[in-house]
Order: structure tokens, then sequence, then C-alpha cells
């Protein structure tokens, strides 16, 4: 006799074959010039689930995933690795990452400017990308263009040639810029800038300062950035084509933003139908350990912490004087302390401190003896955090960090303390008071809770709008007609003027009305002298 197969479950397989189905074996284009590490756990990620649900995948990438073995479907097109931080540090005294804690917004801004112009321009210059910009029959041999959305705008260009439709993915999570690509009004009053520590409830102060650096990114990004892309297509693409789209026409093709971000790490704000929340995306079921990792964690009877500073920030730059405070103060806990610590080896090292240059970040925090994890608060390590539900001690370095323990603070799961004036009292006290106080797990096990309940999980959700978008060949109608609008009639200018005009164009007549009919005034008369 067969075995009867439940309801539910057999109703559940038909879902995902439908699902499996629609868009199963699409061709896409995705070209990812910026070398950034930390952006590349969410691209290959989605890479990588692509491939696995049976689309044929072109991946033009700076970090190889050939040893994965992928299969068939994907293709791999390797290119160098522009030097990111050497064109930093040539605008700035940094001599590491740990030396731009103190940058402004607005040099930070001039900073990501010149990293993505400057790889892109340098992507350009590569022969495998060129041999895509070159190649004829062009039309019909992909569906799709993968691209992100972090300062490599050029790479649209691709999109227009291969007359596929677009979609992009914001690694940074929710940027202010991205409202003029979908349509929609950014309400600066209470969404602030995305390099400011500020949270959705601003002093007025606060407002001023989020509200001036969003008019000067408006205005850089306008009469700056914008033409200096353009300017890096007409001087790789002129001589080949006759009429080059701008980067605003380009980007008037993108389908659907794949966003790096979700509740509660986001705060509520208008979002349009092709702004897709997918954030935690690249967090996976957690592997075993190393043994001599796994083994560490398990025998922590009084718990441990993780501390690490992420791909861009080096623990090992740090003056020897303030390791030597750090590693004062974990000889003195009771607990275990994994330290990704990038030298290979640091002279008096206490019996509770593992260092090691390279640790497997998201199965060390589902280990659940990891009490606290020391971090320089990255978007994607504080989404793992939240996901395991491991309280912060934030130390953040520059852009999205500031702003990512400030909202870890005021939820009530985070401490912040600065690398730079840090006191060995301080470290102590701060990590005491996580590891102690009850409310501060308590707080992260809530904000995990609402990371984790979604109708669908992230990665999920982002198959199935890429599925879509192809299914319905760019999905236009999920585009905003604010875009098709004059910039004086998005913001209702026009609408503006008449409307003074209606109302001041009466009583302007009426005044001059009333000045033409005055009576002249009767000329006085001397009087009669006796």
């Amino acid at each position: 006799m067969q075995p009867k197969i439940p309801l539910k479950l057999l109703l559940l397989g038909l879902v995902a074959l439908q699902h499996l189905e629609i868009g199963a074996g699409s061709r896409i284009l995705a070209p990812f010039f910026f070398p950034g590490k930390s952006h590349f756990m969410m691209t290959n990620a989605i890479i990588r689930e692509l491939v696995k649900r049976g689309h044929e995948v072109t991946f033009i990438t700076p970090f190889s995933l050939a040893k994965e073995n992928l299969g068939s479907n994907y293709t791999e097109v390797l290119i160098p690795q522009y030097d990111i931080w050497g064109s930093v540090m040539g605008m700035t005294k940094a001599k590491t990452a740990l030396d731009m804690r103190d940058l402004d917004t607005v040099t930070f801004i001039k900073l990501a400017y010149v990293m993505g112009l400057g790889s892109t321009d340098f992507a350009f210059e590569q022969k495998e990308v060129l041999n895509f910009i070159n190649a004829k029959d062009k039309v019909g041999k992909y569906d799709l263009l993968l691209a992100e959305q972090f300062f490599n705008e050029g790479a649209l260009i691709l999109g227009h040639l291969y007359q596929i439709p677009i979609i992009t993915i914001s690694t940074f999570g929710f940027s202010n810029y991205l409202t003029s690509l979908t349509g929609i009004i950014n309400p600066w009053s209470y969404v602030a800038h995305g390099w400011k520590p500020y949270t959705d409830r601003m002093t007025l102060w606060q407002r001023i300062d989020s509200v001036y650096g969003s008019l000067v990114e408006e205005a850089m990004r306008t009469f700056w950035y914008y033409p200096a892309q353009n300017q890096i297509l007409q001087k790789h693409f002129s001589k080949q084509f006759k009429e080059l789209p701008t980067i605003k026409q380009l980007e008037r093709n993108i389908s659907a933003i794949l966003l790096n971000s979700y509740l509660p790490l986001e705060p509520p704000k208008p979002i349009s139908f092709n702004m897709i929340p997918v954030g935690g995306l690249h967090i996976r079921s957690a592997k075993p350990l190393p043994t001599n990792m796994q083994n560490f964690l398990d025998d922590a009877k009084h718990g441990a912490i993780y501390f690490s500073l992420g791909s861009q920030v080096r623990s090992a730059d740090f003056p020897p004087e303030k390791i030597k405070m750090f590693l004062g103060v974990f000889g003195n806990l009771k607990q275990r302390v994994l330290w990704k610590f990038e030298d290979d080896k640091l002279p008096g090292l206490p019996a509770n401190v593992m260092v090691q240059k390279w640790m497997p970040q998201n199965d060390i925090l589902a280990h659940p003896n990891v009490k606290v994890f020391i971090s320089h608060c990255g978007l994607f390590g504080t989404q793992e955090a939240v996901h395991y539900g491991v309280p912060v001690l934030g130390m953040p370095v520059y852009a999205d960090q500031h702003l990512n323990i400030k909202k870890g603070t005021a939820a009530g799961y985070a401490l912040e303390v600065n690398y730079l004036t840090v006191t060995k009292e301080e470290l102590q006290s701060s990590l005491t008071e996580l590891l102690e106080n009850p409310k501060y797990r308590d707080n992260m096990k809530r904000a995990s809770r609402i990371f984790r309940d979604r109708p669908l999980p992230a990665m999920d959700t982002a198959m199935f709008w890429i599925d879509y978008v192809i299914e319905h060949r760019g999905a236009p109608h999920m585009v905003s007609a604010g875009l098709d609008l004059a910039w004086y009639q998005f913001y209702l200018l026009d609408i503006i003027g008449i409307a003074l005009a209606i109302i001041l164009l009466p009583i302007l007549g009426l005044i001059l009305a009333c000045r033409h009919f005055k009576p002249a005034k009767k000329p006085k008369t001397k009087s009669k002298q006796n």
C-alpha cells in the first residue's frame, strides 16, 4: 500500500514546482565591478541561488566562485580587482581604514564617488568586459541584467546594448538617492541621510544637519557624479556607438531594486512597488565550525565573545598599546574570546583568547554560547547579529556603521564605544553590562523575531521578484510614472505657480485698480490775510 502524502505537503510541493518553472532556465548577465568583499557576500549568495534554481548565469566579477563548482549553468568572467583603497588613501591623510572614523559625511560621499568612478572606468578597460560590449548578435542572448546599485551605474549600458530588463541590488540598503530612481518623494523630516548617525526621531539640529547632507549629495550627484559617469561612457564607447544614452536614461530602464534592508533595522519610510526589501538573504544555515573553534566555544562554561571588525577594517592596525589594552580586559573575563586578528602571532595572548586571520562569522554567531559580538557595525554583520540574537558592542568606523549602532542603542540591544578613545575601564564596564544585564539579550531576541518574521524568506523573496521581472518582460507596471515627469512637475512647482497666480493676480489687479481710481488730492488753498 502506497503511503499517503499529506495534502498540505502536496500543495506546498506544487507551489514550489510552479515557482521553479517561472523564469527557470533564464539567461542572466550579472556584471559586478565594485571589489568590496562585504558587498560580495550578498551578490554571490544571489548568484549561487540563481544557478541552483536552473538559471544560466554569466557573472562578471573581481572575486571568483570557481572553487564552488557551480556547474555548467555558471559562467565566470573574472576581472582584476580595482585598488579602491589606493584611491581613498590618496584623498585623505588616512593610512588605514581605522583612520577614517572622523571623516565628515560630505568627504565620505566624495570618496564613494571617486571609488565608483574609478572602478567603473577600470572595468571598461578590461578586455573581458569589452568582449560583452563589442559582441555581435546581442539581442536575444540574455533575459535580464543583474547589477549592483552602488556607484557603478556605467554597468547599466549592458542592459541597453542587450535590450533586456534590469534589476539592481542595493547592497548598502536604503539610500536617499534611490527615491529619484523610483519616482517617490523621500521625507527628509524623519528619514535621515543614510550616512548620518541619526534615527527617524531627530532633534531640530540633527534634521538641519541631515537635510544639509542630503542637499549636498543631490547637488554633487547632479552636477559632478552623473556628468563624470557620462564622460566615462563617452571615453570608452563614443566611437562604437552613434548615440549613447546618459546615466539618467539608463537608470530609467531599472525594473526593480533589491534592498539589503528589513524591519526592524530599517525604520518605516515610503517605498515604491519595485523597491523590494530582502535584507539578510546572505545569511545561511549554520555549518559545523572547525574542530578547534567548536571545542573552544563548546567548553566556554561562562559564554563567549566574538570580536571582528569586518573585511576592510583590520584589528592588526590598532596601535600596540591599544591591542595590549584589549588583551588586558579580555584576560580578566570569565568568558572566552574569539578575535579575528590579521597577523600570524599576537604576543601576550591570554589563555581564554583565540585569534585567527579568518573566522566563519555566520557559524560563530549561531553558536548558543556566544553572548556578545564586538563589531564595527557593518550592515551585513549587524544583520547576522540580529538574526542570531547576539547583543552588540559597536565600534563604528565610517559611513552607515555609525547609523547602524545608533539604531542598536536606541532599540536597547547594543552599546557603543569609540575605539580611538576607549579606556580599559570603559571597555570592561561595557562588556560587563552587555553580559550581565538581561535586557540587552531580551531586546535583541525581540528584534530577531521581527527580523525573521516574513511572508517568505529573504532569498525566496529575491528569487520571486527576479523571476517576476523576467516573466513580465521588465514589469513596466511596477515602475512609477513619476520618473517621466520633469523635476518641476514632480515637485508640483508648476501647480504651485498656477495656484499662486490665481490667488495673487486678482489681488494685484485690485491693488492696481484702487490706485488708478483713487481720487486726486485737492490742492491746499492759502488762507486770506486780513
